[in-house]
């Protein structure tokens, strides 16, 4: 996972939380795209690949990656249009009520307005790799992520397709 820039003794090993494999969703050509802005994306920003073995199915690639990924919209409430199977373990979700989840939701609403700077930064300078904050799953449990990599998506034409999140670490914290 050189891609993230964590040194491989600082990795978090990805543990299961549940016994249940989640099974990659049957995606459109539209939703592909999308989701395909993330790799694209990130490879334009670093010079370097998201996932090893993007050059194949990066949909794929993205979905059984050791490390949460994330990506919302461009919309005035941004939703989640997706969420790798790490990502749905941690907030406790299926991929369908992930992708209906305004991305604000992730995170406790004290701890938005923080969200709201995070998103400002990534504007402004394209993408960052050092977020570091508190998210709230489905069932209420508090995590806390850190050396988050979040950058802007694009699309093949240059135009703004939404944000994206990739972590390795993270941590659960009391409530």
């Amino acid at each position: 996972m050189p891609a993230l820039g964590l040194p491989r003794a600082k990795r978090m090993r990805w543990v299961a939380m549940t016994d249940a494999a989640i099974d990659l969703p049957a995606f459109n050509d539209e939703q592909r795209r999308h989701i395909g802005d993330i790799t694209a994306s990130y490879r334009r920003l670093t010079g370097r690949a998201l996932v090893a073995g993007v050059e194949g199915d990066a949909v794929a690639a993205l979905w059984h990656a050791p490390f949460a990924i994330v990506a919302h919209g461009t919309e005035a409430d941004p939703v989640f249009f997706f969420g790798n199977r790490v990502a749905l373990e941690l907030f406790e979700m299926d991929f369908a009520t992930f992708t209906r989840l305004p991305s604000r939701f992730s995170a406790e609403p004290l701890l938005r307005e923080e969200r709201a700077r995070l998103l400002e930064r990534v504007t402004r300078y394209r993408i960052i790799d050092d977020y570091a904050g508190v998210r709230i799953s489905a069932s209420g449990r508090r995590f806390r992520i850190t050396d988050a990599s979040v950058w802007n998506l694009t699309d093949t034409n240059g135009a703004p397709s939404g944000q994206a999140a990739a972590f390795a670490r993270w941590e659960h914290v009391a409530s």
